[in-house]
């Protein structure tokens, strides 16, 4: 529980009626009993509009510089500050914190190494407000902590490395992503392995060549390998060390995680077995290449894409059996490269899949069948669709966005996958009903 009543490492001011809570959100919407309010500057308005919605769903306190019933009253424009210097004195009482970066792959990476260690896993919104309710929740448990450390500007990290202080820093891998903001690969080099300067530092094989020296894991020529790796439609198989592991669904992107995982598990004295056991049953979130099986099987990729993820989604696609099909929506933040990004992973996709359908402004790049919207694509795909066929959908999610944007721009592609798979497993009519 946090007392807000306990020593804390701010000048703060503490109403008497302030109470214990389970945990903190800066969303007053998530705000109840249980769950105290942070109000933060925000890009339109500022938390401080929400604190008596907060106190209204029964906040144990609130943290703000306004002077309200149950607040942790703090200096005026000091919420954040305090919230971080909060976060800093509850990380440091944990005793292995694991930072996860990369242009793809990291939230895959946070699930089977938290499995792995069996650990605290950063949930999927990952900003520096919620890291920091994420570090005071859990920093004082018994149990690792694992932060998934995404920047989309330069200077990020550095700010994300003040915050989290990982002792283990890993990167997954490099490629064009967030251009907008970070420039050019060779910035997202720089500033991703900032990381790397953590105590125990971890590339992923695709990451290797950008960072000389630094341990690797994976397959293939890396410093910790996974051995005789076998994937087949319904399991990812490897050895590592005497241990035979095997994860349902997966592709090769998941095995190099379990690989990662198992290695800091045995660094950590961990019993390799139970890491096994615990890797076999971990479960990523929703839209990052969930394997949906049925009459045809759809892999749901759709919560993100950059070019790097695309290509490795591709590649997973072409192991599976059957006739492959790529359904691409648009990739954000590419900034001037946009154009000829969409049309090398297209290129790359016509390599790999049997049909290609592109949907978006940049439809044409990505696949053979082109179109504009979300609904123009799904009837295209039913009336192509076929037992045994395999269908990646991915696409970036433009969080942004509005429901009818996301349609429109071709993004956010879930909507793809709910549909298709309601429409496979509807029950066919009987004949002369």
């Amino acid at each position: 529980m946090l007392d807000p009543h306990a020593s804390l490492p701010y000048s703060a001011t503490v109403h008497p009626d302030a109470r214990r809570a389970k945990r903190l959100t800066w969303d007053s919407r998530e705000a109840g009993p249980d769950v105290a309010f942070v109000a933060l500057p925000g890009e339109k308005m500022h938390g401080n509009a929400f604190v008596q919605q907060a106190l209204d769903r029964g906040a144990p306190f609130v943290l703000t510089d306004q002077d309200v019933p149950r607040a942790v009253r703090v200096p005026e424009g000091g919420a954040q500050a305090a919230l971080f210097a909060w976060a800093r004195r509850e990380r440091a009482r944990n005793r292995l914190v694991v930072g996860i970066t990369g242009s793809a792959g990291k939230t895959t990476a946070k699930t089977y190494v938290a499995a792995a260690l069996d650990a605290h896993a950063m949930p999927v919104f990952n900003t520096m407000p919620a890291i920091a309710c994420f570090l005071i929740q859990f920093g004082a448990s018994p149990r690792p902590l694992v932060v998934e450390m995404g920047i989309d500007r330069l200077g990020e990290m550095a700010e994300l490395m003040d915050l989290v202080r990982p002792d283990v820093g890993v990167v997954t891998t490099i490629g064009p992503a967030h251009l907008e903001g970070l420039g050019s690969v060779e910035n997202i080099v720089r500033e991703k392995g900032l990381i790397l300067a953590a105590p125990r530092a971890l590339v992923g094989a695709q990451a290797a060549a950008h960072y000389p020296g630094v341990d690797s894991y994976g397959f293939g020529d890396v410093t910790f390998a996974g051995q005789d790796l076998e994937i087949t439609p319904q399991v990812a198989r490897f050895c590592f060390g005497s241990w035979r592991v095997i994860l349902p669904l997966a592709s090769r992107v998941q095995a190099e995680a379990a690989v990662l995982g198992l290695q800091l598990a045995r660094e950590a004295g961990l019993t390799m077995l139970d890491a096994a056991v615990r890797l076999s049953v971990a479960s990523v979130p929703g839209g990052r290449y969930r394997v949906l099986p049925g009459r045809f099987t759809i892999i749901d990729d759709a919560y993100n894409a950059s070019p790097v993820a695309v290509r490795a989604a591709l590649d997973a696609l072409q192991a599976q059996p059957g006739r492959h099909v790529s359904v691409l929506g648009h990739m954000l933040e590419l900034g001037e490269q946009e154009r000829a990004l969409h049309a090398e992973v297209g290129a790359y996709a016509r390599e790999r899949a049997d049909l290609t359908f592109g949907v978006g402004p940049l439809a044409a790049e990505l696949g053979d069948r082109a179109y504009a919207t979300v609904p123009e694509l799904l009837d295209a795909l039913k009336a192509e669709l076929r037992d045994g066929d395999v269908v990646l959908v991915k696409a970036s999610r433009g969080i942004s966005m509005t429901p009818a944007e996301r349609l429109q721009a071709g993004v956010g592609l879930d909507v793809v996958v709910n549909e298709l798979q309601a429409w496979r497993d509807a029950p066919t009519p009987a004949a002369g009903h």
